[in-house]
């Protein structure tokens, strides 16, 4: 039974302090705390047993059905809690290490949901739209910065991590969940009103032809802004900020060649290269190397302790002796060299 007099107002936006009153009053009701048990509960039997892969660490599951019923319901602040409630038991569940910042992804979307859903009339537009901003804003801009740190606290490295399979997946399967969502929450919508969960006389939702368009639209805004952030990414982002201690050996190591054919100046026994930077066009197979010549100091040995230095820390090394540089362009499928360009 519920522990309050429920308010019943419907909000044209969730901009009002009126609307996130009502959401926060939630957590005074019984009856909410309840239904956001069962959903969360729901939610973490949904991911733990019912995934569908679509390729390598990539699958969905019908868990975000549940979130968007849930955040309709008892609304964005619940919902945030709701959401960190099942992200964690999610994890103990799966045996998985636990890294908080990934429950920032689970809170947003449940904090979207429930602006676009909760105390509002549900349209295939809000729809639409939610799933848009959910997969878009936080299932690809805000996982690829947390997963950048997780790499970077579990492994030392920070590789970008953007991937085309995650961007295909959420750009290309959100018109489908659009739908999917939409004739979901048309089926439970008049339950809920019939239990005074929600508001809306609960209308059937049916898209029009402009909502149609709204959906094409989307897809191509989304696609356009992911590639062209990559494009910007890739200009500026040096491939050798994220290198391995055993991959900065190997690409320091595989330059060192390339060097030795192209000047008479340098041997193999006593040259060391370092990658200052490498950059890649996005979707291309040309990396540009700008690579710093050293010579090992008299008595000094050529080790993989010398391979696996930095710009900064070979600079510093006083078993190297900087003699030179250049820029070289290479095929990554081939191993080509395309062009040779000395430096000093």
């Amino acid at each position: 039974m519920s522990t309050r007099e429920r308010s019943t107002k419907l909000y044209k936006t969730p901009f009002s302090l009126a609307y996130w009153r009502d959401a926060a009053l939630e957590l005074k009701d019984t009856k909410m705390l309840v239904f956001a048990a069962l959903i969360v509960a729901l939610r973490v039997a949904l991911k733990t047993l019912i995934r569908i892969p679509l390729g390598p660490s990539l699958d969905i599951t019908p868990a975000f059905l549940a979130n968007a019923l849930g955040a309709m319901v008892y609304g964005p602040v619940v919902g945030a809690i709701g959401a960190l409630v099942s992200d964690v038991l999610g994890v103990m569940l799966r045996g998985d290490t636990y890294f908080l910042p990934y429950a920032l992804t689970e809170i947003s979307s449940s904090m979207l949901f429930g602006m676009f859903f909760y105390r509002q009339k549900i349209t295939p537009t809000r729809v639409i739209l939610s799933r848009f901003c959910i997969c878009l804003f936080v299932n690809i801009l805000l996982q690829t910065p947390i997963d950048m740190l997780f790499n970077y606290v579990m492994y030392g490295r920070t590789a970008m991590v953007l991937t085309l399979p995650r961007i295909f997946k959420n750009l290309f399967m959100f018109p489908i969940e659009s739908v999917v969502m939409t004739i979901f929450l048309s089926a439970v919508q008049p339950i809920t009103y019939r239990m005074k969960l929600t508001y809306d006389s609960a209308a059937k939702l049916s898209f029009s032809k402009r909502q149609i368009a709204l959906l094409v639209l989307l897809v191509v805004v989304g696609i356009a802004s992911v590639f062209g952030y990559l494009f910007v990414h890739y200009d500026n982002t040096s491939l050798s900020s994220a290198y391995t201690t055993q991959e900065r050996i190997e690409a320091n190591k595989s330059m060192q060649p390339m060097v030795v054919e192209n000047s008479d100046d340098f041997d193999d026994m006593t040259t060391v290269t370092i990658v200052e930077s490498a950059y890649k066009k996005f979707l291309g197979h040309e990396v540009t190397y700008t690579v710093a010549v050293y010579q090992v100091a008299d008595g000094a040995e050529v080790t993989d302790e010398l391979w696996k230095l930095s710009k900064s820390k070979a600079a510093a090394h006083e078993d190297l002796v900087r003699v030179g540089g250049a820029v070289i362009l290479v095929d990554e499928t081939t191993g080509q060299v395309l062009a040779y360009t000395p430096a000093e």
